[in-house]
């Protein structure tokens, strides 16, 4: 739970954290988008209006020379109504008329009334064909739009100022430039928006000056270009949907990766991988069970013990974790993490008693690892320590379970090994294989030890396993001794017994074992079913209350 906890606040951090890193990057993305379309957007609007702008001029020129080249009477019956054939032909066009002295003779909307008297003020610029044009001339005033007037000799039309504001693209500012007949410039803008600021142009261009796009495109005949720009925070502003969108899905996509990382990361804080960085970082301690001879109470030997504590801090079961590794191939690698803690810590140890060992458990992969004896003996040569001062226990299903393992036992034996059946009684169905199996000795499990005292039916098949022991010549050690009757059973065979279990100490660090040994070796040993010397380890140590083989590699 503790474990779940922490990772679930660490999802809750990384989610978020990944989310705002999302939503970030939607906005960059947003704005780069934003970017994009506003330089399409003002590329667009300067095509179209250039596009406006000439067919404007096209049929400005065509209605002009038709009425300057027209036959009838100036400003008679047959004029007007020619003027309104004419501009009934052209949507482009609000009024057509004549002038007369630069007055307003007769037009389609006005006739001849007298509102024809009104005098046009100077031209704003004349262009290279003679062609005068007129912005926003008092009688046409209008308000929000700008009013053009074209004057060919005296010929006049007004163009319709609402054609183009169909075709506006929202805070997009447009700009005219036309070139007159002294190549000077004269510029008016067409948007509704604020005037344009920045550079006027008269040629096809698009470029950028900070955050603002200008497109410009010209018409050589007519001898007009249009400039159309775009900020940045305009095109935002004109995109807020699909600029939120953008930041959202940032953030949606964000958070997913966040949350798929905490699964990757917790994944990756499994006890499988936890536990391949806890060997190669020789994170593992190897804890030390004495091993007594019950007649005398000294110690004669240990069992080295595999101990993990996991990256947030909690003991792991040894049947766990050396599962873990059986199934995920790779316990031989704690195997040899043992192997060389038990040659490090007790190599001294074997030099000045060569009676004492230490035995280690090893599993079905390691004895039918073709390389592990090899391996075991070279260990062993760099240490300068004897065979016969590591015992090898071996599970009892193990051994009778594969050919190889088989041959490998009897090889380890010829090195000078002492093997044992671990677990006796617990696994193979049948004890006449003990007859054919090369080994020196079993050790009793845990369950027929603590079922003495009681009724249970393990403890009549006891002094059986004894007595087969004792005629195979097979050394017998029993584990789980744990309170003196148990221990006293045992004491009373005819060969000497040696045993192992809470009574006579816990599993312990090599040093806090050496100390133990020392501190035996100094006490008498005449009693026979009470040693005098309970050398129990720190409770505290990492284990269970399970019983002494808590923690055994296997």
């Amino acid at each position: 739970m503790k474990v779940l906890k922490g990772w679930m606040a660490l999802a809750v951090v990384t989610v978020a954290g990944m989310a705002a890193i999302g939503a970030l990057a939607g906005y960059f993305i947003g704005r780069e988008l934003s970017l994009q379309l506003a330089e399409a957007n003002v590329t667009n609007v300067a095509t179209n209006r250039i596009a406006d702008s000439v067919a404007y001029s096209r049929d400005s020129h065509t209605v002009l020379d038709a009425m300057n080249s027209s036959k009838e009477p100036f400003c008679s019956e047959e004029d007007l109504q020619t003027m309104e054939r004419l501009l009934y032909h052209s949507h482009l066009l609000k009024e057509v008329g004549r002038l007369k002295d630069n007055k307003i003779a007769c037009s389609t909307s006005m006739g001849r009334s007298d509102l024809a008297a009104t005098e046009l003020p100077k031209p704003t610029f004349v262009g290279p064909d003679g062609v005068k044009v007129y912005y926003n001339p008092p009688v046409w005033k209008l308000n929000y739009v700008t009013v053009v007037v074209l004057q060919a000799s005296d010929s006049y039309v007004v163009l319709n100022p609402y054609i183009n504001s169909l075709r506006d693209v929202y805070k997009v500012h447009v700009q005219q430039t036309v070139i007159d007949e002294a190549q000077a410039q004269h510029s008016r803008q067409l948007a509704s928006t604020p005037d344009l600021t920045g550079p006027i142009l008269t040629r096809d261009q698009n470029f950028r000056i900070g955050d603002i796009f200008y497109a410009t495109r010209c018409s050589p005949q007519y001898f007009t270009c249009m400039t159309a720009s775009q900020s940045l925070s305009e095109a935002l502003s004109a995109n807020q949907i699909q600029y939120r969108d953008s930041i959202k899905l940032g953030t949606i996509a964000g958070g997913l990766l966040g949350f798929l990382l905490s699964l990757l990361y917790r994944r990756n804080r499994g006890l499988e991988f936890q536990l391949r960085r806890a060997i190669r970082r020789d994170a593992l301690r190897v804890f030390y069970q004495p091993v007594v001879q019950l007649g005398s109470g000294r110690i004669v030997g240990a069992e080295a013990l595999a101990r993990w504590t996991d990256e947030d801090g909690l003991a792991v079961w040894p049947e766990v974790f050396i599962k873990i590794a059986e199934e995920r191939g790779f316990v031989r690698s704690i195997t040899q993490l043992v192997i060389r803690h038990v040659l490090s810590e007790f190599s001294k140890t074997f030099l000045a008693h060569p009676e004492f060992s230490v035995n280690i458990n090893v599993t079905v992969s390691d004895l039918s690892d073709p390389d592990f004896p090899d391996m075991l003996e070279t260990a062993l040569d760099q240490a300068r320590v004897h065979a016969r001062c590591l015992g090898i226990e071996i599970t009892e299903s193990a051994s009778a379970r594969l050919q190889p393992v088989i041959e490998t036992i009897v090889l380890l034996r010829r090195r000078g090994h002492h093997v044992y059946i671990d677990d006796f009684g617990t696994g193979y169905s049948s004890l006449s294989y003990l007859h054919d199996l090369s080994i020196d000795g079993i050790k009793i499990d845990k369950t027929f030890t603590h079922a003495i005292g009681t009724e249970a039916v393990t403890v009549g098949i006891l002094p059986q396993v004894m007595a087969m022991a004792d005629a195979l010549n097979l050394q017998v050690v029993v584990e789980g001794v744990e309170t003196e009757r148990q221990a006293a059973f045992f004491a009373t065979a005819a060969k000497p017994i040696l045993a192992q279990g809470w009574i006579f100490g816990y599993p312990m660090p090599a040093m806090e074992f050496l100390r133990a040994m020392a501190e035996n070796a100094q006490k008498s040993t005449a009693a026979r079913l009470h040693p005098p010397v309970h050398i129990r380890g720190n409770a505290s140590s990492e284990t269970s209350a399970g019983g002494d083989r808590a923690g055994t590699i296997q």
